[in-house]
């Protein structure tokens, strides 16, 4: 059931979308010709917007406009409505300019944005108030909750939207929960109880700990309501599922063995291979013209070569000479090697730029060729922070499983790293893409990718 009610939650919210794309075309050629809408009429331009509302949609997906999270309104959502309804605008216009297929739809798009635009403002106003309604939200309860579930719990939450609601603790130990609002959260302290309690509030997921193990009482109370059709999962499983990460602090080596199937990944890693030679081969000749430019503009503006290279540490540890822009001064590091830093003054102006364009990675495209990188894969480590962080981080080697890449998940939901917290944070993310990886998966780092380039979001 918690994998289901997100994935119902979202295509509900898709499919509203499509529907209003083309009623909103459907509303436009009756506004436009002042006539019913002829067969003939709406299949002489359903082909073109056809393809421009696929564009369209995809920059929804984009702006994450698909992930639960975001659907509050708040000036946060209403911001990214407005900024994809504008390059929605700009990618109509380009697209009917460079290909008409026989109409010229200046009038008709323009109209059409406005109608689409009006309405799914409406819809998914709607749409962020009714996912938050008692019926469509979930209660679950936790068995156990420890330092590293406190925060979990809390975020869930404070997230509605997404379909959960944590409305009681079974309590193995004593529990500080001043972090609530009094009466959020139930505490059950009586095994006899456990069972009243799911049956009294519809309770359909319960959340174990690892703690439930020392607790044959709860586990034997909780056998006895399974007959209430409630779903039993792991903290991991769950933590996992919700956060798009794994918590290290809860799990041990035993998770990767039940979780980390090297093995029936083969198919996808060869296939991976091939696409990324094709990817990284086209978009070398793409950027062959291009390159020397930034070469120049980067020996012009500051002292140094115009390349920069540099030791990584690559799958199972294996050492490469990665290649990139320079960015920083010359020199940057006479010191010993330092994390770079947001704002960091070792950065030159043109370096700065191509940070933030990433355009400062096009070189790692020969990486990729050479099979040493991936285009989606945990980013590539120098060797001394490696073995510093392998001390410090339990389970910190397990990233270099698979090939390091020039985006990743971590990059695009943790962006930038400076420290050994980030590190860590990251790795979870890691992590979870290590686990899960899949051509979907990648598609959507790559297209996400995308936002944060155009948004100029790079470090």
């Amino acid at each position: 059931m918690f994998n289901i009610i997100p994935k119902i939650k979202r295509l509900v919210l898709f499919t509203g979308d499509v529907a209003i794309l083309y009623f909103s075309l459907w509303l436009t050629l009756l506004a436009r010709y002042w006539r019913p809408v002829s067969m003939e009429l709406w299949n002489k331009h359903l082909p073109p917007f056809t393809v421009i509302f696929s564009i369209w949609l995809i920059i929804f997906f984009i702006n994450k406009l698909y992930d639960l999270p975001v659907a509050k309104n708040d000036m946060r959502f209403y911001a990214l409505l407005i900024n994809s309804l504008i390059w929605c605008i700009v990618l109509g216009f380009i697209f009917f300019y460079l290909a008409t297929a026989g109409i010229s739809p200046k009038t008709i798009l323009i109209i059409n944005i406005l109608f689409f635009g009006i309405f799914v403002s409406l819809w998914r106003h709607i749409y962020n108030r009714l996912i938050l309604s008692k019926k469509f939200i979930e209660k679950i309860i936790f068995v156990g909750l420890s330092k590293e579930t406190l925060e979990l719990v809390r975020n869930i939450n404070q997230k509605p939207q997404i379909g959960f609601f944590v409305s009681g603790i079974i309590q193995l130990s004593q529990i500080d929960l001043t972090c609530f609002k009094p009466g959020e959260i139930d505490v059950i302290s009586n095994e006899d109880k456990i069972r009243e309690y799911i049956d009294l509030h519809k309770i359909k997921t319960v959340v174990i700990t690892a703690e439930t193990a020392d607790a044959p009482r709860i586990i034997n109370e909780l056998y006895k309501s399974l007959d209430l059709q409630i779903n039993i999962l792991d903290l991991p499983s769950f933590a996992e599922k919700f956060t798009g990460k794994v918590l290290i602090n809860i799990i041990g080596q035993m998770w990767f063995l039940e979780n980390v199937r090297e093995g029936a990944k083969q198919a996808y890693e060869a296939i991976k291979r091939v696409m990324d030679i094709f990817l990284s081969g086209m978009l070398l000749l793409l950027t062959a013209l291009f390159v020397p430019l930034v070469y120049l503009a980067i020996k012009i503006s500051s002292n140094g070569p115009g390349f920069f290279m540099q030791q990584r540490t690559g799958k199972n540890g294996k050492k490469f000479m990665a290649v990139k822009f320079r960015t920083m001064y010359n020199n940057a590091e006479k010191n010993g090697p330092q994390w770079a830093q947001i704002s960091d003054p070792r950065i030159t102006i043109v370096g700065k730029f191509l940070r933030k364009t990433r355009i400062d990675e096009i070189p790692q495209l020969i990486n990729v060729l050479r099979g040493e990188m991936s285009f989606v894969g945990p980013r590539p480590e120098r060797p001394e922070f490696i073995e510093k962080l392998k001390e410090k981080i339990p389970f910190y080697e397990t990233r270099l499983l698979i090939k390091p890449g020039i985006t990743g998940w971590a990059q695009i939901n943790f962006p930038y790293g400076s420290s050994e917290e980030d590190a860590l944070e990251k790795l979870q993310y890691d992590l979870y893409y290590i686990k899960n990886r899949s051509f979907i998966v990648d598609l959507s780092i790559l297209l996400k990718t995308v936002k944060i380039v155009l948004s100029g979001k790079g470090q």
